[in-house]
């Protein structure tokens, strides 16, 4: 893994920011955006000296009314744009992604159209590579502004901010990891806090924890398969050629592959078909899988966007303001990718409903000797089932609910942050339920024995049971609850069971 990620404005991926904002990768801004930015903050420069200025927040460019800016309020004005939108409250941005939204605005600085200067540019890369997060609270903006405001609030020496761990004023922060505080210039405050940046991150981050738990899912999904004595026929594949959704067939794929060589074999079922639920995961899992498709290409399109809405064109010589601030594209594909990631953790307490239940599974009621007397994993499903039972809250679009603010002058509003937050808080929930379908799958297999799983499957069975053992009498659940989500989002149980059948495919993303 590359311990640099170099920042032009047009290659930013997934994947880079997930190493800076998460593995702490250091940030190099390449010399050509250098020479972007400089060019395009010179550009600038030149029309506030012809006195085509910024009259409250547009350029005016000498033909569209006076400038009534006073003379040398400048920096003033800057200072002010950034307390005026400090007004957010509830819980503090996780750390990563105020790193992320960093990075993505310094992307789009590396485009050089936003008018910053490269003292700014710079300065936003070795919070970065310093380690200096700001705080910025998670409620608040409503698309374009505000989170950002509270990273300009930093640069300027004030505020607050977290240094290894620690959250201190600001100057602290910057003095103890051998920073300066700057000074923003004209049009650098409000191109800072302007556009999607915040958004952009959390989705990002949001994508990459998406790819694991589906992967995830589909192992979950071949363990309850296999242990349940799912007919492999419906993962033939030519029962999917005839419906090629490329998900729907990843899926069926490597389920199969997973499942392959378990001698638990197949139950008879009279020829009556297996529940939805089981013999349907391709086709549930499948859309899914191709949903993030999508909103993998809409958050890789965004990060490498210009989307500010004042913009300087230095090679044109104009500086016309556009709309790019808005975050529609953005929020539909959160609010899109929430339905999905739901849809993995329906999918799998309908597994766990499945495992538990005796009249369905053949095995021992809520997976435990001695029913009556001992509970099992019956509250590992309540568990569960109370996360899906948010979800149907959580998957309200957040993007449909817009709001007119600023004297209806932002009339319509994406939502967008909103949409991001509830993402987030359905990834964690679903790698939770997974969690749970994973242990009652393995405690499954174990009776199994000594009939033995698939390749994939064992492997998946032998992870889980290295940190969690078979349960024969009633413990507290929720450590190996902790333990086996700890596997899930860390991806030790998708590395196991890939070394034993090769890589989980994930469709169309992988071309």
């Amino acid at each position: 893994m590359a311990k640099r990620v170099v920042i032009d404005g047009n290659s930013l991926t997934i994947e880079k920011v997930h190493r800076v904002a998460c593995d702490g990768a250091k940030v190099v801004l390449s010399s050509g955006a250098k020479r972007a930015v400089r060019q395009c903050r010179k550009w600038y420069d030149t029309l506030i000296r012809r006195g085509e200025c910024a009259s409250g927040a547009a350029v005016q460019r000498g033909d569209g009314g006076e400038c009534t800016q006073p003379a040398g309020s400048e920096r003033e004005l800057e200072t002010r744009v950034i307390h005026a939108h400090i007004a957010g409250t509830g819980s503090h941005c996780p750390e990563e992604v105020v790193r992320a939204s960093i990075l993505c605005r310094v992307n789009t600085f590396a485009r050089g159209y936003g008018g910053a200067g490269l003292e700014l540019v710079d300065t936003l890369v070795e919070l970065l590579n310093r380690g200096i997060t700001p705080l910025m609270h998670e409620k608040g903006p409503v698309g374009t502004t505000g989170s950002m405001a509270q990273v300009a609030e930093v640069l300027m020496g004030s505020g607050e901010a977290y240094y290894r761990d620690e959250l201190l004023p600001s100057a602290l922060a910057l003095k103890k990891a051998g920073l300066d505080s700057i000074t923003l210039n004209h049009m650098e405050g409000l191109n800072l806090i302007n556009g999607t940046y915040v958004m952009t991150g959390g989705l990002a981050l949001g994508c990459y924890d998406a790819r694991n738990l589906l992967r995830n899912a589909m192992v979950a999904s071949a363990m309850t398969i296999d242990v349940l004595r799912i007919s492999r026929g419906v993962l033939a594949p030519l029962i999917h050629e005839l419906r090629p959704h490329p998900g729907q067939g990843a899926v069926a794929e490597n389920i199969k592959r997973m499942a392959d060589q378990s001698t638990i074999g197949e139950r008879e079922t009279g020829g009556v078909p297996d529940a939805f639920s089981l013999q349907c995961s391709p086709q549930i899992l499948g859309p899914s899988l191709d949903a993030l498709t999508y909103v993998n290409r809409q958050a890789q399109i965004e990060m490498n966007a210009v989307t500010d809405e004042h913009l300087f064109f230095a090679g044109d010589k104009t500086c016309p303001s556009g709309g790019h601030a808005h975050g529609q594209p953005i929020a539909m594909a959160a609010d899109f990718l929430a339905i999905a990631m739901a849809e993995v953790a329906s999918l799998s307490e309908r597994h766990i409903n499945r495992l538990l239940n005796p009249a369905l599974s053949g095995l021992p009621g809520f997976l435990v000797e001695g029913e009556g007397l001992i509970t099992g994993l019956a509250s590992a499903q309540q568990t569960a089932a109370a996360l899906v039972s948010e979800h149907k809250i959580l998957t309200h679009p957040g993007v449909v609910d817009s709001i007119s603010i600023s004297a209806d002058r932002e009339d319509h509003l994406s939502m967008g942050p909103l949409s991001v937050g509830k993402l987030r808080r359905i990834i964690s929930n679903t790698a939770t339920v997974i969690a749970i379908e994973m242990l009652c799958a393995a405690q499954a297999i174990d009776f199994r024995k000594p009939l033995r799983p698939g390749r994939g499957t064992r492997a998946a069975h032998r992870t889980i049971r290295s940190v969690v053992s078979h349960l024969d009498n009633d413990r507290p659940l929720y450590p190996d609850i902790q333990q086996v989500t700890q596997l899930v989002e860390d991806g030790s149980v998708v590395r196991a069971v890939e070394r034993a059948v090769g890589p989980i495919g994930l469709g169309d993303m992988q071309r």
